[in-house]
């Protein structure tokens, strides 16, 4: 298993320098500047943190008005001993708001999960639930000792609970951690989806070793092996560390099995890794392409990252192609298309995710022919 390789990763090997010129610029400024920014990955249509905020608000409302002090009474229970019923829990686990209640939330899902281990849950699934709380409240050391934690095998049972637990270490910076809940969702054989890959990838690029390159690698290999296509964004991840690994091979290898590369970020990758590879003919190319790319103003031209840009400028050193690059670069800096954002920046961007149709967009959806525009048969509307 790729993420066997875990236990032997070393964060010591994070600034550790590679062999040449550009590594070493690499390793001081990129790999530096990569473990200081850090950001989620996952949409909110992933994570759900609104609509879980709405619905605690909702709860605090109904509660108050009703029976008081609901997590202190919850709490007597738990002392007592006596049966968690799944409506309670669920009510608890939307109302905690300090410490003391989520460690009120945890005693709690832990008895629920002894109570009721040996039967099915039913149609409610508490995992996500309890991430979202963590998540919002900030406990994510909480949310990774439980998620780890083999007594409550079981109760964590789908995707979305570790990925949200992945992405809430990825954006405190706790990329070792995340890994060990790579590794537990991995020996509970909870499948990996689109969105895991993207943050297990983000994770190997942020930890930057040669071990988290080998854990990237092989990860790609068994995805593949099994027939499942990788996401541009895992890919985009896997060709950066690629990079900073001075593995270049690797990244061209990587970048060519992205099917649709357009984009900043896909372009940005490009460069670099032709520009790292010796290709400065074809560096030259897309540049100059991009000088002459004409097309309406209100069509986003080309951008490249002043990063990307110091890198090629090191790489190409006092090579023949370096005059002719510089007027390039020059051009494209007077046009605006230099510009400064960084590319882990570009990286670890929060997708946009799905985009929720407003009801009379909604309606308009469905009350007319996708292929003419026209209004439905109001007989096709009933069924």
């Amino acid at each position: 298993m790729a993420l066997g390789r875990l236990s032997k990763c070393c964060p010591s090997l994070l600034y550790e320098s590679s062999k040449g010129v550009l590594c070493g610029f690499l390793h001081s400024g990129w790999s530096k500047s990569c473990v200081q920014a850090k950001r989620h990955l996952l949409t909110e249509d992933v994570i759900k943190l609104q609509d879980f905020q709405q619905k605690k608000l909702a709860s605090a409302h109904f509660i108050k008005a009703r029976e008081g002090n609901f997590i202190q009474r919850f709490n007597e229970k738990l002392q007592r001993k006596e049966l968690i019923l799944r409506d309670d829990l669920k009510q608890l686990l939307h109302l905690c708001q300090t410490p003391d209640d989520m460690v009120v939330a945890r005693d709690a899902i832990y008895r629920y999960h002894l109570e009721n281990s040996n039967f099915a849950y039913g149609e409610f699934n508490f995992g996500p639930l309890f991430m979202r709380l963590c998540y919002e409240l900030g406990f994510e050391e909480m949310a990774a000792a439980a998620i780890t934690d083999t007594t409550l095998k079981g109760f964590f049972n789908d995707s979305t609970s570790f990925n949200i637990a992945i992405d809430m270490l990825f954006l405190k910076g706790a990329y070792e951690n995340a890994l060990e809940v790579l590794r537990i969702m991995q020996i509970y054989s909870i499948p990996f989806n689109k969105h895991t890959l993207i943050l297990a990838f983000g994770t190997c690029y942020k930890l930057n070793t040669p071990e988290s390159f080998k854990i990237c690698i092989s990860l790609i290999e068994e995805t593949q092996s099994k027939g499942r296509i990788i996401p541009r964004h895992a890919y985009c991840f896997g060709i950066a560390l690629a990079l900073q690994q001075n593995e270049t091979e690797m990244a061209r290898s990587l970048f060519s099995r992205i099917r649709n590369t357009e984009g900043r970020l896909c372009g940005n990758l490009k460069v670099l890794t032709l520009a790292m590879s010796g290709k400065f003919e074809e560096v030259t190319s897309i540049l100059l392409a991009a000088t002459l790319h004409k097309a309406p103003a209100f069509i986003k031209k080309q951008e490249f990252s002043q990063e990307v840009v110091d890198l090629v400028r090191l790489q190409c050193g006092d090579g023949p192609d370096i005059t002719e690059i510089n007027q390039i670069l020059s051009r494209l800096e007077q046009a605006g298309q230099v510009i400064q954002v960084t590319l882990d920046d570009l990286l670890c961007h929060t997708p946009t995710g799905k985009v929720k149709l407003s009801p009379i967009m909604e309606y308009t959806r469905r009350t007319r022919s996708r292929r003419t525009f026209n209004l439905l048969n109001s007989t096709l509307l009933s069924e």
